[in-house]
C-alpha cells in the first residue's frame, strides 16, 4: 500500500522554472499563479547543515557568487542574489530554506516531488537524516513524493517509514536492466524517467510492475503527446502554460482518457 497520492498531468519543474528563477519561492508562486497544484524541487545541505532548495553543486549559474554549496553557512547565502540572474523583475530573491518552501507550499495548499539532491562530495545519509524528519513532519503523505537518483538515500529513506506514509520514486536518466529489483528494494511508489530517452516497451514494464511513471523533462507538447498513451502519469515540465494551451485545445485528448484507453487496449 501507498498513500493516496492523486498525481496531476502536471508538475512544474524546479517551480516554474521557465517564469521564474529555478527552485525559488518566486517560481513555486508563479506555478500556483497559473494554477498548478504540483511542483518539483531539489533539496541539498550547505557546509552548515541547513537544508535549502538548490539544484547545482554550486552556486556560480543561479547567483550573484562562486562557489561550492557545501563550503557555504546559512547566512553566507543570505548575502546572494539568486534571482537577478534569471530577469531584473526577480532581484534580490534569496535562496530558500527547506523549511520555508514547505511553509509557502502549506500556505498555497500545493504539493511537492522532492528530490534529494546528491551531488558529487555529499553524503546521501546525512541528507535523509537532515531532510526527511522535516518533510514529514510538514505534509501529510499525499501531498509528496519524495525522488531520488541516489540508491542509497532512497534506501535510507525507507528506514523513516514505510510505503504507507512514505511515496518513493526512483529517478533514472536510462532505465537500468536491474530497475525492479532497485525498485522492489525500496518500496517504490513511482519511477521517474528522463522522457527522450524512454521506449514504448518499459513505459509498459514500469505500469505493469505496478509503478507510477512521472516524466522529465518534456517542454515541448506536441513532441510528448505519446507518451500519455504510453501512460504516463505526469509531465515534470518547465513550461506548464505551453501544455496547459496545448491540452486545453479542442482537438486535444485529455491524457486521463488516453491513458483509460490504452489500458483497455492492453
Amino acid at each position: 500500500m501507498h498513500p493516496e497520492i492523486s498525481l496531476p498531468t502536471l508538475i512544474a519543474h524546479r517551480g516554474y522554472s521557465a517564469a521564474a528563477p529555478e527552485n525559488t519561492l518566486s517560481a513555486v508562486r508563479a506555478a500556483h499563479h497559473v494554477g498548478v497544484s504540483w511542483v518539483e524541487l531539489d533539496v541539498q545541505l550547505l557546509g552548515d547543515g541547513t537544508p535549502v532548495i538548490w539544484h547545482d553543486v554550486d552556486i556560480n549559474r543561479c547567483s550573484d557568487g562562486r562557489g561550492k554549496l557545501r563550503h557555504l553557512s546559512w547566512k553566507q547565502t543570505q548575502d546572494l542574489d539568486v534571482g537577478r540572474w534569471f530577469s531584473a523583475a526577480f532581484a534580490g530573491e534569496k535562496m530558500a530554506s527547506l523549511e520555508a518552501m514547505l511553509a509557502l507550499v502549506n500556505e498555497l495548499d500545493m504539493s511537492i516531488n522532492l528530490e534529494l539532491k546528491v551531488n558529487r562530495g555529499h553524503d546521501p545519509i546525512a541528507l535523509v537524516e537532515r531532510v526527511l524528519p522535516v518533510v514529514l513532519e510538514a505534509l501529510p503523505a499525499e501531498r509528496f513524493v519524495l525522488s531520488s537518483f541516489d540508491q542509497t538515500a532512497l534506501r535510507h529513506s525507507r528506514t523513516f517509514a514505510t510505503a504507507d506514509n512514505l511515496a518513493l520514486g526512483m529517478l533514472v536518466n536510462r532505465l537500468p536492466k536491474g530497475w525492479q529489483t532497485q525498485c522492489g528494494e525500496i518500496d517504490a511508489f513511482s519511477l521517474h524517467a528522463n522522457w527522450s530517452r524512454l521506449k514504448r516497451a518499459q513505459a509498459d514494464a514500469i505500469q505493469q510492475a505496478g509503478y507510477s511513471l512521472l516524466c522529465y523533462t518534456p517542454n515541448n507538447p506536441v513532441a510528448f503527446q505519446p507518451l500519455w498513451a504510453w501512460g504516463a502519469a505526469s509531465a515534470i515540465t518547465d513550461e506548464p502554460e505551453i501544455f496547459q494551451r496545448y491540452l486545453s485545445a479542442p482537438t486535444a485528448t485529455p491524457p486521463a482518457l488516453i491513458n483509460e484507453v490504452t489500458k483497455e487496449q492492453r
